[in-house]
């Protein structure tokens, strides 16, 4: 009788290790034993492929070190693995996670971005995951491709990441391209860990998708102007073509195919001789001899379109087309493109997030936005720096709005334009201008005899004093500037040439930035001043006498530039790269 238990206990016992062994069958022969037995104890030995291998730093940077295109990615990948102590990312209980293949076929459409997908299609994943699934008996080797992989992937996200919310192309390293504009400073490890759901965020790096709607609006125009291009682009306009309203020409057909599309419907050709065209050796004879039946009328709907045209390139629209009008719209299908690549490219360098409130000129354009919470308050037009005192590309903080200011004249217009009537008659020109020569800064300053100075021989390293003009209807800086303390020296101030303001392009400053409303633009700055509401602001300038105001808060401005935007409206409007610095960019991110 005390056989029996014995036996029954030798049995169960058997069959518990047959059963392990069967368990365990798909581990790697290779391990002993031992090994074995001890990956299928209850530990969690529910699982048929064991532990999950792990990764560190040294194969992290041996595998990136290896290929150039991982190599500036390498301390983003060991941050991302170091915050989850070096687990695999892209594997749950030795299967990808679903982020995976979406994240692959984003790079696949890399293209939709202005961006190459070659750059990123780095590894043979296709190859790497059939390796992997005639693995699946082999541990050993089935571990060491999921590390492969699981390290290539995070590779290939850092390198699409980083070009595709960084830029790339860096600014900072280019000079010509002059954008000193605060940088994104996107964690790349943690927008991995977003897609991965370990981690919540506000912004939609789960969803791959673009940080800023302005950028995602470019790409749709990219999109449809890729489309155009693809069905045979836009007619060019016969050069020398000159059309008013009420006219008509040969043109009129390539321009309603220009503006309207081809599908637009075609007037019936008009019975009246050609009016106001020429061909582009200005030949008369032939303009004369062009057939009636081959003239359409330039009519209410064509004008209509070219008023729009010419408001989306930033021209007066008068519909008359002829000059810039022409030049415009005879720019290129391919360059057009590749100037809302350009612009899209500038997004990616924009920080993340804009503050609640700012202010921002886009200089190209001329014009000067003011965004409270989120939502632009008003517009005003500005006058920028002509293309060899170009306005720089940067941002800073608004502190200071000073009323009735002096204007101080740098010394290279004392130098070049001044210094033959100074030395002639220096307290008379001074006089005439409305100008005083000081000793010292702001209250402490201290007008000085100006025929004291010896103007003929006096230097930039010799010149101790500070010239400048009065407040009042003369002074260079109007009745109010903005201070933003920089190393550029740029502010934004009022003009007494108010008339440069109905220019369709306004490049005449020295560099700083003249806007079109000062006064509405200081009430807006002081509204939350207490005592300086509109009668207290002109009561100021009317006294002439220097003031400055500390803002309450200091209030982000930035001046950027931007040649190509989609509007409300979801019009894309373009505009001159008045400082050549599309040009620069373009250099950089097509080659």
């Amino acid at each position: 009788m005390n056989d029996t238990p014995k036996f029954s206990f030798f049995t169960t016992f058997c069959c518990w290790l047959f059963g392990l062994l069967l368990l365990t069958s798909t581990i790697s022969c290779s391990q002993d034993q031992k090994a074995q037995i001890k990956e299928a104890l209850p530990m969690g030995l529910t699982k048929v492929g064991g532990p999950q291998p792990k990764l560190d730093s040294v194969y992290i940077e041996k595998y990136m070190s290896a290929e150039p295109k991982f190599k500036d990615q390498i301390e983003w990948a060991k941050k991302f693995y170091k915050e989850r102590d070096f687990r695999l990312g892209w594997f749950r209980n030795h299967e990808l996670v679903p982020q995976a293949q979406t994240m692959l076929g984003v790079i696949n459409k890399a293209g939709e971005e202005g961006l190459d997908p070659k750059e990123y299609q780095v590894k043979d994943f296709p190859t790497l995951f059939a390796s992997l699934k005639e693995a699946q008996s082999d541990s050993t080797k089935r571990n060491a491709l999921e590390k492969e992989i699981d390290v290539a992937l995070s590779s290939t996200y850092f390198n699409w990441a980083s070009d595709f919310y960084r830029g790339t192309v860096n600014p900072r390293q280019v000079k010509s391209i002059d954008w000193n504009v605060k940088r994104n400073k996107i964690k790349l490890h943690k927008a991995l860990m977003t897609i991965l759901k370990e981690r919540e965020s506000t912004y939609p790096y789960y969803e791959f998708e673009p940080l800023h709607p302005e950028y995602d609006r470019l790409k749709k125009a990219l999109a449809e102007y890729r489309t155009l291009q693809r069905n045979g682009g836009w007619p060019t306009i016969p050069a020398g073509t000159k059309l008013k309203p009420g006219a008509s020409s040969p043109a009129v057909a390539a321009l309603r195919t220009r503006l309207l599309g081809p599908s637009a419907a075609t007037p019936q050709p008009a019975a009246t001789p050609v009016q106001n065209v020429s061909n582009k050796t200005g030949d008369a004879s032939q303009s004369a001899t062009a057939t009636a039946a081959a003239s359409q009328p330039y009519d209410a709907e064509l004008v209509a379109a070219v008023k729009e045209f010419q408001q989306q390139n930033g021209l007066t629209p008068d519909g008359v087309v002829g000059g810039e009008t022409l030049r415009l719209l005879n720019i290129p299908l391919s360059q057009r493109i590749d100037q809302i690549v350009l612009n899209m490219e500038r997004w990616r360098w924009i920080p993340k997030k804009f503050e609640p409130s700012y202010l921002l000129v886009n200089i190209p354009d001329y014009t000067l936005h003011v965004v409270e919470d989120g939502k632009e308050a008003f517009n005003m037009r500005v006058i920028v720096g002509k293309t060899l005192n170009a306005t720089p590309v940067f941002s800073d903080k608004v502190e200071y709005v000073v009323l009735a200011p002096y204007w101080n004249v740098p010394f290279s217009i004392i130098d070049k334009e001044l210094r033959p009537k100074l030395v002639a008659n220096a307290q008379g020109t001074l006089d005439r201008l409305d100008m005083e020569v000081v000793k010292g800064w702001g209250a402490k300053a201290t007008p000085i005899n100006p025929s004291s100075v010896d103007w003929a021989n006096v230097t930039e390293k010799t010149w101790k004093y500070t010239l400048r003009r009065r407040p009042g209807p003369k002074n260079d800086l109007g009745d109010v500037k903005f201070i933003f303390p920089n190393s550029n020296d740029i502010y934004l101030h009022d003009t007494p040439h108010d008339e440069l303001f109905s220019q369709s392009k306004r490049g005449f400053s020295h560099g700083c930035v003249r806007v079109a409303e000062p006064i509405k633009l200081a009430e807006y700055l002081l509204r939350n001043k207490s005592g300086w509401d509109r009668t207290a602001i002109l009561d100021t300038i009317a006294g002439r006498r220097e003031k400055y105001i500390t803002l309450p808060e200091k209030l982000p401005v930035y001046l950027v530039y931007f040649t190509a935007w989609v509007d409300e409206n979801g019009k894309v409007n373009f505009r001159d790269d008045i400082y050549g610095h599309d040009k620069a960019l373009a250099k950089e991110y097509f080659n």
